[in-house]
């Protein structure tokens, strides 16, 4: 009898062609092999853009976001993403949209830290509330770009090499250990090294000019500290990417549901941050949440390349949602029995908190290169100065 050749499969090196699949009393999870034509993606694309374009049209003016604006605009976000999984649930059916569903809980609840990191980020380089909005609108689209980067490297692995979901099941547990027991620990947005980097590159006035990334000053074009900031949040965004990401592979490894799971959370993540920055600090104990979050995600994609296999959605819907009303209800219950009712300022002066050290929120001493002052000197600084003519 002739052997077949000995494939890269019986080494163990790659996973068989197609995807895992999973079966739990008769159901066969088929997501990860979701196959999309192309006009699916393009019709996506599209609608993302067209929803970027009217909110960059209606925020063109660049006024200060109130919190009954940013309630509106959450609600549209949240109703585009849910009407969306409604597309998919008439489209290909409960399975799928119960996949997307569930990334896009995972991912709107990790957003949250990310509205923690944007508060002290803003309140370290005391950025005017009326370009706050600017700068999330860029951050936002710089995310999108990211993750649809990693999306696709991250799924690529685990469809190839079944030893990456052991890599990153290991990452997301330890991630969700460094949340619950070192959310304390921050390191001021401007030592960040592509911070400093760009600050060494590029001519940096240490000014605002306006709503403008760069400016002409004394006759030289330089960056102005909004670019600086932007960077800061990109940069950051581009470290939360990456766990947000992987908790969602670890759901499904089909690139359509997890980059749209992640878009439509991600579009929303600017209104969200103008409804929280001022109720931060009520929520002590939602980082306890999302620790578990990230650890059940770790635990649920190790256990994919087991015998155990994939857990069922309506299992991890379940865990997602109770997880967070628990967190949620913990912290508010907290905070109202302990009267820490003092939910900090909006706009520029947002309080970092909930586990986020304050002491790392202060500004950075003006010298050098240097930063802003805090207080009225922002408004002469927002002023650009009279040496400084925009361009």
């Amino acid at each position: 009898m002739v052997q077949p050749p000995v494939s890269s499969v019986a080494r163990g090196d790659r996973r068989p062609q197609g995807c895992r699949l999973a079966t739990r009393g008769g159901l066969v999870e088929e997501v990860s092999a979701l196959s999309v034509a192309w006009w699916a993606w393009a019709a996506v694309m599209a609608a993302v853009a067209v929803m970027l374009a009217v909110d960059l049209f209606l925020h063109r003016d660049n006024h200060v976001i109130g919190f009954r604006e940013a309630a509106v605009w959450s609600g549209v976000w949240i109703a585009a993403g849910l009407a969306f999984g409604a597309v998919l649930w008439w489209w290909q059916g409960g399975q799928v949209a119960g996949t997307y569903f569930a990334g896009y809980l995972i991912e709107k609840a990790l957003s949250v830290d990310n509205v923690f990191v944007f508060a002290l980020i803003f309140t370290f380089f005391a950025v005017p509330p009326s370009v706050q909005h600017k700068v999330l609108f860029w951050g936002v689209i710089g995310a999108l770009a990211f993750r649809l980067a990693f999306i696709f490297l991250g799924a690529e692995l685990l469809e190839t090499f079944f030893w990456t979901a052991y890599l990153f099941g290991a990452f997301l547990i330890y991630t969700g250990y460094k949340m619950a027991f070192r959310h304390d620990e921050q390191t001021p947005p401007d030592r960040n090294p592509l911070v400093r980097l760009v600050r060494r590159v590029v001519p940096t006035d240490p000014r605002y000019h306006g709503d403008r990334f760069f400016a002409r000053v004394n006759g030289r074009r330089v960056a102005t500290l909004l670019l600086v900031v932007l960077i800061a949040v990109e940069a950051t965004d581009l470290i939360f990417a990456i766990d947000s990401v992987a908790a969602i592979l670890a759901i499904t490894t089909s690139t359509f549901i997890v980059w749209t799971a992640n878009a439509f959370a991600v579009l929303g993540l600017r209104s969200l941050y103008f409804c929280l920055a001022g109720l931060l600090r009520r929520f002590v104990h939602l980082h306890y949440g999302l620790a578990v979050l990230l650890g059940f995600a770790g635990v649920k994609l190790i256990l994919s390349e087991t015998p155990v296999g994939k857990l069922p959605i309506p299992v991890t819907l379940g865990v997602i949602v109770i997880t967070l009303g628990v967190s949620i209800v913990w912290s508010l219950q907290a905070t109202r029995t302990t009267g820490d009712g003092d939910t900090g300022s909006h706009g520029d002066g947002t309080k970092a908190s909930s586990g986020r050290s304050a002491d790392t929120a202060r500004p950075p001493a003006a010298s050098g290169t240097g930063a802003p002052k805090v207080g009225a000197g922002n408004a002469a600084a927002a002023g650009a100065g009279d040496s400084a003519t925009s361009s």
